[in-house]
């Protein structure tokens, strides 16, 4: 984890994750969370399996924001070759999301490519990024440890809403209840984080014990801990898996800065082929707390190899579904592309009577989103609302 100014942006933070196969599940902790992506490659060698996985792993979770660094060009005999693995990376890139990311020829040692490798970035880092600016904050964490004369401290990338000094949060899974000492960006303190920012907290009244790496700091109440979600799940093709994802399957999941073991159930059909698309549910070994919307990667755990990923339709399921279910099949549809009010009705609709706040943190939707599907769902009259409500957000 490092930082550096640039003079048009400002500061930025930097997650250097592994390259190595044997790491992707650190990888994938870091990377969860990024709204941009520098890729390496090194021109003597080009794309190598781990770089192959790298990128399924970023289309999986569709990250289109990056630049890729062809490094060490100064052990390669001539600027032809450098050309041609230009080339090789630029047409390997055209089926993924960074289909858009510039190539850039970089020598460290010699100093060639930095100032062009500088503005790319400059470039790529001044595109817009959504953070969302709401009233529930959500923070996953990727580190815990303690410092002397402070006590526990967190990392990790708010990713939305704010937190402020003196705030009571809630750490899930578990409804650990605590309360900010103090925070911190890139050494820096602060009274309040925004959207978007690299933050180290300060916790007071909990211990390093009971946090870990997957756990997400929360406004108390806001979220609820679940071991079973529906999804949208896409496979990689036959280039990357071979072997189809079957009904009652185990495998890994990579969700936010969490890795827990999960078992597959089909909805629709009893298996998913390379390539193709469909509707899970995940029974988890463990409790997550997530919503709809986040991204998740699917793993085999042995031999380890990256299979598939996807977005949270329900992080709530009201029940196991059955194999063939025409109206969960229509619900899951119109989760992943239905209207911010059809989303709504189909929180409410698995939820029961339940506060307009409880509905809204299951449905996904940003503030705005939720009073504009309500507004929307009462005039059609298919919503009725007792009490106030746009308070409650």
């Amino acid at each position: 984890f490092a930082w550096m100014s640039f003079p048009e942006i400002g500061e930025i933070g930097i997650v250097d994750v592994p390259g190595h196969r044997d790491f992707i599940g650190n990888m994938l902790a870091g990377v969860g969370n990024v709204a941009s992506v520098l890729l390496v490659v090194a021109a003597d060698e080009g794309i190598m399996p781990q770089t192959e996985e790298h990128l399924a792993i970023l289309d999986l979770l569709q990250v289109g924001n990056g630049v890729v660094a062809l490094t060490k060009t100064d052990l390669v005999d001539s600027s032809e070759w450098v050309q041609l693995v230009v080339e090789e990376v630029i047409q390997r890139l055209e089926i993924t999301s960074l289909a858009s990311a510039s190539v850039i020829p970089v020598s460290a040692l010699e100093g060639t490519g930095i100032t062009e490798l500088m503005q790319a970035l400059t470039e790529c880092l001044s595109a817009p990024h959504i953070w969302l600016d709401v009233s529930q904050p959500r923070l996953p964490v990727d580190r815990v440890f303690t410092v002397a004369g402070f006590g526990t401290v967190v990392t990790g990338t708010l990713l939305e809403g704010r937190l402020s000094i003196g705030q009571e949060v809630e750490i899930m899974p578990g409804s650990v209840r605590a309360r900010i000492r103090g925070l911190q960006t890139h050494k820096n303190s602060l009274d309040e984080a925004v959207p978007g920012t690299r933050v180290a907290i300060n916790l007071s009244g909990v211990s390093k014990d009971e946090l870990h790496r997957g756990a997400v700091i929360v406004q108390p109440g806001s979220m609820r801990d679940t071991r079973m979600i529906d999804v949208s799940c896409r496979m990689l093709s036959d280039a990357h898996n071979l072997i189809p994802l079957r009904h009652n399957e185990n495998v890994k999941l990579f969700l936010g800065t969490a890795e827990v073991m999960a078992r597959v159930r089909g909805i629709g059909a009893r298996q998913l082929l390379p390539g193709e698309n469909g509707w899970l549910q995940l029974e988890l070994s463990e409790s997550v707390a997530c919503l709809r919307g986040d991204r998740f990667v699917l793993r085999r755990p042995s031999p380890g190899a990256t299979i598939a990923g996807g977005v949270v339709l329900d992080p709530q399921p009201y029940r196991r579904h059955r194999l063939q279910d025409s109206l969960v099949l229509q619900r899951l549809r119109t989760l992943a592309g239905g209207s911010p009010a059809d989303i709504l009705l189909q929180a409410l609709d698995t939820s029961g009577v339940v506060a307009f706040k409880e509905a809204v943190t299951k449905s996904g939707l940003d503030d705005w989103q939720a009073v504009a599907a309500l507004k929307e769902l009462r005039i059609a009259g298919d919503l009725v609302v007792f009490g106030k409500t746009t308070s409650d957000l």
